[in-house]
């Protein structure tokens, strides 16, 4: 329920707790590892980062100990891709690492270039170039081979462009060119590349603009402005950044037409600082701090080199602060300005160290990982050996539980069997009864038509002859014989009557159908220890109802109280019987567990009950939900 997406992520969250309350209840540690990796699931999709990190590190330690590598590469990754966000470099490697090992144990190619892909993104962030590109290339390999879909294009995009990054810090430029031209053949080769085009070509410009190749570089700025609208829409800062490219372009090339870039400068400012985004403000100010210097315009360019080094300050961004510095060095005379110098070199030569000590470190996270890890390995095998002397105790208490759950099946089995054997003759008894039934109406029907030929006929014509000869007779004696014939007529009138009466009474008219259901709801309801209602109609006349609506009808009833004794643990059954505008209407109500009808409609139980509903033309309907029991309703066409 807490992967069901049909309910809100409150709802989910409430349910993944509750299982793995009842797993920790259960005390199984491998139900209790399922449970924790869904609820941290729920944790990152709340929001809940606090709680999202303590489940997946103790999930961490669960399956070391339950030895489960596909569960500790799961949870190892969480953590190193949460680290990675938050930009907790060393823990976000050590994670990574580990999670790489597992993946490749389990030969997990898939999972392997996903880590990879974050390893490379976090070795070129902390300016390890080379490493970042070895990684890259071997992600890049392993999602060429999985099946192409979306997301491994969007991720070989990623890498290419990344590739991209690295060639140009490192001055490599033809090489940066090379990577950029082939990110952009990935995004063209996406469903909705779009964007990443756009990004790829904002970069390659950046990258002729390094070689001073000014005009190639515009050309290809200004061939992103017609886009504006598409890309505004995924990242609105973009075009702020594209008008910013362009005008410090221009500047770099030479041109002077310096109010067409001052309005550039001010709307790519307007709109980064509308959109509250100081990375690109940040670039913003401090290409307008160099185009007022050039048009020296001093306090100007001092406002936006001051503001570029606040913001740089503030989001940890070194490169921006280091040229900020540069500009305010040159801008400010005297002792100032030899201070901002001082503090740019400082800082360039810290920053230098820092790059040096990164490819160490990473060095030694591998290094301690390694290990660790060979430590874990002397600790499992030691419990390997604690395992099996537990697993022979365990299977000797296992087969003992054998023997004992066997003839419990096998008891059970043979009831089964037993019961089968009793539906089948009552069914068998059912048709048997039906055909009797048929054979004394046929016997009753030729009894009734001798009688009525031999005896009452042969009497009313004998009487209308002899009232006949007395028609031209006059006198006591001819009024005393029409007495004697005129009671003769009602003898045979009595006669009639008693007949009619007789076929009135029939004593198969109807009830016999409801009498063989009636032995059959018993005998299930005793068997299956039932308290159970009966009711039903005297207005159907079920002599003139298909013997196959009848057979369908009984076998229903049956099919539906073996469901209620298997699946519905319920007391209480109400069958009704009934007859609503031409339409028989049978409800079985039970006071059981019920279920979802929207998920449980696969059973063979069921699928019997509707085959057999839509063998009679009739409707089927369901009315249930957990813990509020159950209401069958079926409706089959009555023809009378």
């Amino acid at each position: 329920m807490s992967q069901d997406e049909e309910f809100s992520l409150e709802e989910r969250l409430d349910y993944a707790l509750k299982s793995s309350l009842l797993a920790k209840q259960m005390g199984v540690d491998s139900t209790i590892l399922a449970s924790d990796r869904k609820l941290s699931l729920m944790y990152f999709e709340t929001e809940q980062y606090d709680d999202y990190v303590k489940i997946n590190q103790r999930n961490v330690k669960l399956a070391a100990k339950l030895s489960d590598t596909s569960a500790l590469a799961v949870a190892s990754s969480n953590l190193g891709y949460f680290y990675h966000y938050v930009k907790q470099v060393d823990s976000a490697y050590y994670y990574l690492y580990k999670s790489l090992d597992y993946a490749v144990s389990l030969s997990d190619k898939h999972m392997q270039a996903d880590v990879l892909t974050n390893i490379a993104e976090i070795q070129v962030m902390e300016k390890d170039y080379m490493s970042g590109e070895e990684n890259a290339i071997k992600a890049i390999k392993l999602f060429e081979k999985q099946p192409k879909s979306e997301y491994n294009l969007g991720n070989q995009w990623m890498l290419t462009n990344l590739l991209g990054v690295i060639s140009n810090k490192l001055q490599h430029y033809d090489k940066a060119i090379v990577h950029y031209d082939q990110a952009i053949n990935i995004a063209d080769r996406m469903k909705d590349g779009f964007v990443e085009r756009c990004i790829s070509i904002n970069n390659k410009a950046f990258v002729y603009r390094g070689k001073d190749d000014f005009e190639t570089a515009l050309d290809l700025y200004e061939g992103l402005l017609p886009f504006k609208k598409e890309y505004e829409e995924y990242d609105p800062s973009f075009y702020a950044l594209i008008v910013d490219n362009i005008a410090y372009t221009k500047l770099e090339a030479g041109h002077t037409d310096y109010g067409a870039m001052d309005e550039m400068f001010k709307e790519a400012y307007r709109i980064s600082d509308s959109l509250e985004d100081p990375a690109t403000k940040q670039a913003v100010c401090l290409d307008i701090s160099k185009f007022y210097a050039k048009l020296e315009q001093r306090d100007s360019a001092l406002v936006y080199a001051y503001e570029a080094r606040k913001l740089s300050k503030e989001t940890s961004s070194n490169e921006i602060y280091l040229d900020a510095l540069m500009v305010l060095s040159q801008l400010k005379e005297g002792d100032s300005g030899k201070a901002y110098l001082n503090e740019h070199i400082k800082l360039s030569d810290s920053l230098l160290n820092v790059e040096r000590n990164v490819r160490n470190k990473f060095a030694r996270i591998e290094f301690e990982t390694d290990l660790i890890e060979q430590e874990n390995q002397r600790i499992s095998r030691e419990r390997f050996w604690l395992f099996v002397l537990s697993l022979v105790l365990l299977f000797t208490l296992f087969l003992l539980y054998v023997i004992a759950t066997q003839r419990a099946k096998n008891k059970e089995l043979r009831f089964r069997q037993d019961q089968q054997k009793a539906n089948e003759e009552i069914y068998n008894l059912m048709l048997s009864q039906q055909d009797k039934v048929e054979e004394a109406r046929a016997h009753e029907k030729k009894r009734i038509s001798e009688e009525l030929h031999d005896g009452i006929l042969g009497r009313l014509f004998g009487t209308r002859l002899s009232l006949d000869s007395l028609s031209f007779s006059e006198g006591k004696e001819a009024a005393t014989s029409r007495i004697g014939y005129i009671s003769e007529l009602k003898k045979i009138e009595e006669d009639i009557r008693k007949i009619s009466h007789d076929l009135n009474t029939d004593f198969v008219s109807g009830s016999g159908f409801m009498d063989i259901v009636s032995e059959l709801v018993e005998k299930q309801a005793n068997a299956y220890q039932l308290n159970y209602t009966f009711d039903y109609t005297d207005d159907i006349n079920w002599e003139n109802v298909p013997n196959k609506t009848k057979i369908n009808i009984y076998r229903i009833i049956q099919e539906s109280l073996q469901n209620i004794y298997k699946h519905a643990e319920a007391q209480l059954v109400k069958i009704d019987v009934s007859l609503k505008e031409e339409i028989i209407v049978m409800t079985l109500t039970d006071d059981g567990k019920g279920f979802d009808v929207n998920k449980s409609r696969k059973g063979i139980g069921l699928k019997n009950i509707n085959s057999r509903v839509a063998e009679v033309d009739g409707k089927l309907s369901i009315d249930s939900a957990p813990n509020q029991g159950t209401t069958i309703t079926i409706e089959i066409p009555y023809i009378n």
